[in-house]
């Protein structure tokens, strides 16, 4: 399948309820635009409230189907999802990159990335276990059963468009329970190929139903709404995170949330240079540095900082910018002319505080929302940049002498989603691991995310995992039998 065989498969740009690609009940479209250009892809249906209603009735009328299909049938379509997606990488990447702007690189990276999900949850359907045991007073026997959650609605960003949606999708077809997904208005076309996809497997119609839109608060404020929907799992800001909670709270909807990051990327004295500054490139700019576990903070050891800042600007100053999809390319534009803005804007603000720009790649001439590899020095503290999410390819260094103190910066922040390590010493940089608040933490890695690990933080980066055993637990719900049993002489 081509780009444009993909764009057929995805209805050209319908929405994908109940097995059958159709156009928004009111008839709305909105464009999705090439990063690198700025020009329109495609008019793209956009969902609104009937259409949010309709993928619920269709996902709640293939629960009772889905759910008690047996778990080695439900292993074998994902199994098949995880082989479609590796055949079709190449026109999946490049679709990637047309509505993300990503580099082709990165997106085919996403694509083998996003498929694991299917191949380790095709293994985890199989393994979801009750337990059965004798009660200690006597007289009956506990049976714990682990069953399906229930309708599953899910909100995905746009920087990975493939693997948010998988990272959701795997699991919860797993665990037995239909899916209704809105994918992130700027990246739509992927998550409706994959959709297209999973119907060419054998998914059964209403398993999995996609909704891109515009109008995100009106789709969403149904699913919150409708009694069937027992789950919502969102990827996305903080910001918006507490206004979705807020919600869930008030139907007391079960909730798993991956929002914002602000990763210290920490090098202690005795680091490996050469290592931390290939990790320090893994880590600031793979997707662009529009990736929320990316390096944010670079806290750097006194000892090895003008070493460190002088290779990392190196490395940063000849990355190759341009359309993610011309050859050699390593870093595309940004998703929108608003990220621009937004990062000109922190990086505008730390030169007026006193920062220096150390290290600085090329713009491109012409259309396109590029900013450049830039590497800042003399960060103040009260610089905004290291108060919240870059998203964007710009690293702050940040000098440090004493442990407890830069732990003590590292660690003030709201969130912890990620942080990284580099030290030459396992003792010590275990020690830094476990005082740092963050729920992953990268030692001597820049490179982090694994489907067979769990993803998730702490404080106000979210609540709860995806990935990992821990992954599928986020669909299940636990019923306790007490089974009597007289005591037989």
């Amino acid at each position: 399948m081509d780009v444009d065989g993909i764009a057929k498969a995805s209805g050209s740009g319908d929405l994908f309820i109940g097995g059958r690609w159709r156009p928004a009940a009111d008839g709305r479209t909105y464009p999705v635009s090439d990063p690198a250009t700025g020009t329109v892809i495609r008019e793209v249906s956009a969902a609104g409230p009937a259409d949010s209603a309709a993928a619920v009735d269709a996902a709640a009328e293939a629960l009772d189907g889905w759910r008690s299909t047996a778990p080695r049938r439900r292993s074998e379509i994902l199994h098949d999802m995880f082989a479609a997606m590796r055949d079709h990488a190449g026109e999946l990447a490049r679709l990637i990159t047309l509505e993300n702007g990503k580099a082709l690189r990165d997106a085919r990276a996403e694509v083998f990335y996003a498929a694991e999900f299917f191949r380790w949850f095709a293994e985890e359907a199989v393994r979801i276990g009750s337990s059965f045991g004798d009660a200690p007073a006597g007289g009956f026997r506990h049976l714990v059963r682990r069953q399906p959650v229930g309708v599953t609605a899910f909100v995905t960003p746009w920087n990975f468009p493939a693997a948010m949606a998988t990272r959701k999708i795997a699991p919860a077809l797993a665990a037995g329970c239909p899916v209704v997904l809105k994918p992130a208005p700027d990246t739509p076309l992927t998550a409706l190929a994959v959709a297209g996809l999973l119907a060419e497997v054998g998914l059964p119609d209403g398993v999995c139903n996609v909704l891109p839109t515009d109008r995100a608060a009106e789709v969403a404020d149904v699913w919150f709404r409708d009694d069937r929907v027992r789950k919502f799992s969102f990827t996305g800001s903080t910001a918006t995170g507490r206004v979705l909670l807020r919600q869930a709270a008030d139907h007391v909807v079960n909730v798993t949330m991956e929002l914002g990051g602000n990763a210290p990327f920490i090098v202690c004295p005795d680091a490996d240079v050469d290592a931390a500054v290939r990790g320090a490139m893994d880590a600031k700019m793979r997707g662009g540095g529009e990736v929320c576990i990316a390096a944010n903070r670079f806290y750097v050891h006194e000892d090895v900082a003008e070493e460190f800042t002088a290779k990392f600007g190196a490395a940063m100053a000849s990355v190759h910018i341009g359309a993610g999809l011309d050859e050699g390319v390593t870093l595309g534009p940004m998703v929108n002319e608003a990220a621009v803005t937004k990062i000109q804007g922190l990086v505008d603000d730390a030169l007026d505080k006193g920062a220096k720009i150390a290290a600085q790649g090329p713009t491109p001439e012409g259309p396109g929302w590029y900013f450049p590899a830039t590497v800042l020095t003399d960060v103040p503290d009260d610089a905004e940049m290291l108060h919240t999410e870059v998203f964007g390819p710009v690293a702050p260094i940040v000098t440090y002498r004493d442990e407890d103190e830069m732990l003590a910066r590292a660690n003030d922040s709201e969130h912890g989603l990620a942080s990284y390590v580099y030290s030459g010493s396992l003792s010590r940089g275990l020690r830094i691991s476990d005082r740092l608040e963050a729920g992953m933490v990268g030692l001597n890695r820049g490179l982090i995310s694994d489907p067979a690990a769990p993803f998730g933080g702490v404080k106000q980066s979210g609540l709860g995992r995806e990935g990992g055993r821990e992954g599928i637990d986020a669909f299940l719900e636990t019923k306790y039998i007490a089974v009597d049993w007289p005591n037989i002489p």
